[in-house]
């Protein structure tokens, strides 16, 4: 058990919440005019950590924080995170995760989606998931998602997917399937690293937690980028999947996130691990 001073811990809490409230502020800006944000919106509407629970800072276990109340630090008994109680409550969730992002990390990157999943939500359909035009309009964009096929597997993208596209994809995931099927290339599977970071809270650090929000907001960005929709009017070029160089712009960028991701994966799995847990008193 490291034991951390007040003034150290202190000074990290702070700057955490400085560096989220920095990160937030056009969000919470817009959120206070009632401005909706296609992109930038997912990350508090998809996933359901708020601003507020972000900017929390808290050391994640095996650390004494010296001087630190109960009501400064919910879940914690003489400074540090009450880990018996925690697993008692949590301990199903935590094994969860842990068999997921053991399985996910076991295997290759598959970078031949080309973010169709985006398409396949709106395929054959007269009504889109956001208000803005699509790029290629409705019969262009039937078209490539008939041409090109979907391949995607992870079940949260799977199960907005129109009924007509559905049969066009190569998989067919469920929850049940979940760990079987993802695989470290999804750039869900990699976004979702910052929905295993906070469910595990706050044995995860929020230092740890931050890290996953902001690939996730990366990632979010090429999801949208490469998506159907027409976001230039937001500063957004699209990633045009429906040619090669499109297609290999993509990849290359998935590539790069699925590594990001893997280090991230390996900090969570370290948090979940018996070795990790067993020093906790």
């Amino acid at each position: 058990m490291r034991v951390m001073a007040r003034a150290e811990w202190s000074a990290r809490a702070s700057s955490h919440a400085d560096t989220v409230d920095a990160l937030l502020r056009d969000h919470l800006d817009r959120r206070r005019r009632g401005v909706k944000h296609p992109v930038e919106d997912f990350l508090f509407e998809y996933y359901s950590y708020r601003p507020g629970q972000l900017r929390r800072w808290f050391p994640g276990a095996g650390v004494v924080l010296e001087g630190a109340s109960p009501d400064e630090f919910p879940g914690h008994r003489d400074g540090a995170l009450d880990l018996p109680a925690f697993l008692a409550r949590r301990g199903d969730t935590v094994r969860w995760v842990r068999n997921l992002l053991t399985a996910t990390a076991s295997r290759p990157a598959q970078l031949g989606c080309f973010g169709l999943h985006e398409w396949a939500m709106v395929y054959r359909s007269p009504e889109t998931r956001h208000a803005w035009p699509l790029r290629l309009g409705g019969a262009a964009t039937d078209a490539l998602v008939e041409e090109r096929g979907v391949r995607c597997s992870h079940f949260d993208a799977f199960r907005f997917f129109t009924s007509p596209a559905r049969p066009l994809n190569v998989l067919q995931p469920t929850r049940e399937t979940q760990v079987r099927n993802e695989q470290p290339g999804c750039l869900h599977a990699t976004m979702d690293l910052y929905k295993w970071a906070y469910k595990l809270a706050p044995l995860t650090p929020a230092e740890l937690i931050l890290d996953c929000f902001r690939l996730a907001r990366e990632v979010r960005v090429l999801d949208m980028r490469a998506s159907p929709y027409d976001f230039a009017a937001l500063g957004y070029d699209p990633v045009r999947i429906e040619t090669p160089e499109g297609r290999a712009e993509y990849a290359a960028t998935q590539r790069g996130f699925a590594e990001r991701g893997q280090e991230l994966r390996a900090r969570l799995l370290e948090v979940t691990t018996q070795r990790s847990l067993s020093g906790s008193r």
